[in-house]
């Protein structure tokens, strides 16, 4: 609602009303910059496809992803299979969905989980300082120098023997570093504010102002950070298990759909341009949500930026 000012026309010798607005809420600015960027609109409504896609999209089809089909092994896709079948004629069509669920689920549980992780450290490194400060420091420099392929490798025949879960708790464990530097530099600047300030003379203790006062007011970069996070994780799980280090049969993931197709890329097509192109088109819409998301919490980016 609008405040009414009364102000006195000396020429129709009535008050006239002068409505002054107030102040927009950061959300409503957030959400109207949303709205504003069609990249945003392209990239939501590509990944709930796709996520609805996932979810029911086994319905109309006839095969289950471990049904084979011996009188048709190696088909083209047909009205009977759509994506084809594999050499010994499982259905390309309902493996796809559920490698794609397999590879949404760990897209989506990595990706806030790393913010998660980010957002503590930082907070805690920025705002504690002294030797917490340098030790977090060391650690996220050490982990940023290892090469986190190479350490994946190392450690992959201990994961093998457990459940793919624990792959989201590995690649979320490498995935934080970069956003815990920021998060960092944000907390640092924050331990300055009177607010803060008035929280420590008041005796609140660390971990409360850490958890009422600095992480709500990085929030939003740790949003962003969720998101983007989502297609780097699932394009992660794909490339690990493409080379054998990720997802391990039975189950089934894009990436190890790719690695079974691709030696027939040429002759066999289907077997690896439908799970590659569903992978191009997850990645490319969660990657579009964070990118709008990010120009829309920037305080220095204009309404629209296309």
């Amino acid at each position: 609602m609008l405040d009414e000012i009364p102000v006195a026309d000396p020429a129709a010798g009535n008050p006239e009303v002068i409505q002054s607005p107030k102040p927009v809420s950061r959300f409503r600015l957030v959400l109207s910059r949303l709205r504003s960027t069609p990249r945003f609109w392209v990239g939501i409504i590509g990944l709930g496809t796709i996520v609805l896609w996932a979810i029911f999209g086994l319905a109309p089809n006839a095969w289950n992803a471990s049904d084979l089909d011996t009188f048709n092994m190696g088909s083209s896709p047909t009205a009977l299979h759509w994506f084809g079948t594999s050499d010994i004629g499982e259905d390309i069509y309902a493996q796809t969905i559920v490698g794609l669920r397999k590879s949404l689920i760990i897209g989506l549980l990595v990706g806030p989980l790393a913010a998660i992780i980010a957002g503590v450290v930082g907070a805690v490194a920025g705002y504690v300082g002294g030797w917490w400060d340098k030790a977090i420091v060391w650690v996220i420099d050490l982990l940023l120098v290892l090469p986190s392929l190479f350490l994946f490798i190392l450690l992959s025949p201990i994961f093998k023997s457990l459940s793919w879960v624990a792959l989201i708790f590995l690649l979320a464990g490498f995935g934080w570093m970069i956003m815990a530097r920021v998060i960092r530099a944000q907390t640092k600047s924050l331990r300055e504010r009177d607010f803060i300030k008035a929280a420590r003379f008041m005796g609140v203790d660390t971990w409360t102002i850490i958890r009422r006062h600095v992480l709500p007011n990085v929030s939003s970069l740790l949003i962003i950070d969720a998101t983007l996070g989502v297609g780097g994780a699932i394009l992660s799980e794909t490339t690990l298990s493409f080379f054998g280090f990720g997802i391990q049969a039975p189950d089934v993931s894009l990436g190890t759909l790719l690695a079974s197709g691709q030696s027939a890329a040429a002759t066999r097509p289907w077997l690896f341009v439908f799970p590659a192109a569903i992978l191009v088109f997850t990645v490319l819409s969660a990657s579009l949500v964070g990118d709008a998301l990010r120009d829309a919490v920037d305080p220095t980016s204009g309404v629209n930026r296309e």
